[in-house]
């Protein structure tokens, strides 16, 4: 299934600097599969040459039957269907390859080390502090769990949303961030918005319960909840009143029927 493309949309929008504009047409972005490849084929028509020449060079890098096989995932989008027709190259029709489209399809030249996985919060917060934007922004996709951790509350909404681009992300990390106060509206948006993440009942609850989700998510998730998380989400002072009211209402009806 086709994951969250958070900075695609920063991609598409034009707020992504010439700095990150180069390396992420050179792959050192390394996000998802889709949200990679649909990247590298808005940069190929970059104002800049460096970096429509990079993306080109990038592209040439991935294995054509590599392509042929994740053109023919049945999620792959037409757009990028069509994108690569252009340029002679097809879906695979006849049982193609598994391609993990979770994981990216090209890796950068020179790739570069953000440390292991399971790495404490002193060190990941050391290495972060050392860090400027275009760092910080591949430590979101590429770094440890206790970076995420802290860059998804970063006050630079690229860099927060990049950490939910990470192929590396888990599910009980989307469970914490739903849960979370202190990130902004609109990674909660994104995560609201995420049909793969919203089938899981803890992400429901947690988005339901943040008072900093939009109040129009936490309405259409809260008759999923059940009856026990209902009757406190309705006595609970930390939610928007109008949420509450109608939590109430749910319960009332509920009591009634």
């Amino acid at each position: 299934m086709i994951g969250p493309t958070p900075l695609l949309e920063h991609f598409k929008r034009g707020e992504v600097e010439r700095e990150v504009r180069l390396e992420a047409a050179q792959g050192a972005l390394m996000t998802r599969a889709y949200e990679q490849i649909a990247i590298l084929a808005l940069l190929v028509e970059d104002p800049d040459r460096e970096i429509r020449d990079a993306a080109e060079e990038t592209l040439s890098r991935i294995p054509r039957e590599t392509l042929t096989a994740f053109l023919g995932r049945s999620d792959t989008p037409l757009d990028l269907r069509e994108f690569f027709g252009d340029r002679g190259i097809f879906p695979e029709e006849i049982a193609p390859a598994a391609v993990d489209a979770e994981e990216p399809l090209v890796a950068p030249r020179v790739q570069e080390d953000f440390g292991s996985e399971d790495e404490d919060r002193e060190t990941a917060t050391q290495k972060l502090a050392k860090m400027g934007f275009s760092d910080r922004l591949k430590a979101a996709v590429r770094g440890s769990r206790e970076m995420r951790a802290l860059l998804i509350r970063d006050p630079n909404k690229m860099i927060a949303a990049a950490v939910l681009s990470s192929p590396k992300l888990s599910e009980p990390e989307v469970e914490a961030f739903a849960r979370m106060a202190s990130i902004s509206d609109e990674i909660l948006r994104i995560i609201g918005s995420n049909r793969a993440w919203t089938k899981n009942y803890n992400v429901i609850l947690g988005l339901t319960k943040n008072p900093k989700t939009p109040l129009a998510l936490s309405l259409n998730f809260m008759p999923r909840l059940s009856s026990r998380d209902l009757q406190m989400l309705s006595v609970d002072r930390n939610v928007p009143e109008p949420l509450r009211v109608a939590a109430r209402k749910r319960v009332v009806a509920n009591t009634r029927g």
